[in-house]
């Protein structure tokens, strides 16, 4: 994946911490898209992110990742499109700077293609996913994000 002005972007490698099926289409997904493709649909939808957004983002990893997996005390078959974690950028103080890692924001290969039933809607849920995940690194939370019409 490209890098931009505003952080990285990293690919993992298939399987990263999963021990659930990599073979989607027999999990139901009704298309095939290889991941070269599938990232360079994240690449996309980063890309559409306006160009003073993209240089107000500070230190944060966009990583793409087959699959979700569920933190202790959650369902195991909890499944999430995306995930950000870190600290908004509404929250950091003159401490935050000093030897933080980069916050992370991951997006969810495998559940993506499974909810999707088409190439098409696959890219339009990819760009709703980075763009949800990228507003709770500016502080917006799910409830401002769904009275924005970002569901």
């Amino acid at each position: 994946m490209k890098c931009s002005n505003w952080g990285w972007a990293i690919r993992a490698p298939n399987g990263l911490h999963s021990a659930r099926p990599h073979n989607l289409y027999d999990q139901g997904v009704p298309f095939e898209i290889t991941r070269a493709e599938f990232e360079e649909a994240v690449d996309d939808a980063i890309d559409r992110i306006p160009d003073d957004l993209a240089r107000a983002m500070d230190n944060v990893a966009i990583f793409v990742i087959e699959e979700y997996e569920p933190s202790p005390g959650e369902p195991e078959d909890a499944e999430l499109l995306g995930l950000y974690e870190g600290t908004p950028l509404t929250e950091r103080d003159s401490w935050w700077g000093a030897g933080s890692l980069p916050d992370r924001i991951s997006i969810f290969r495998g559940p993506l293609m499974r909810l999707c039933g088409s190439r098409e809607e696959l890219v339009e849920e990819i760009l709703v996913t980075v763009v949800h995940e990228v507003a709770h690194h500016f502080g917006i939370d799910d409830e401002r994000l769904h009275e924005l019409g970002w569901n």
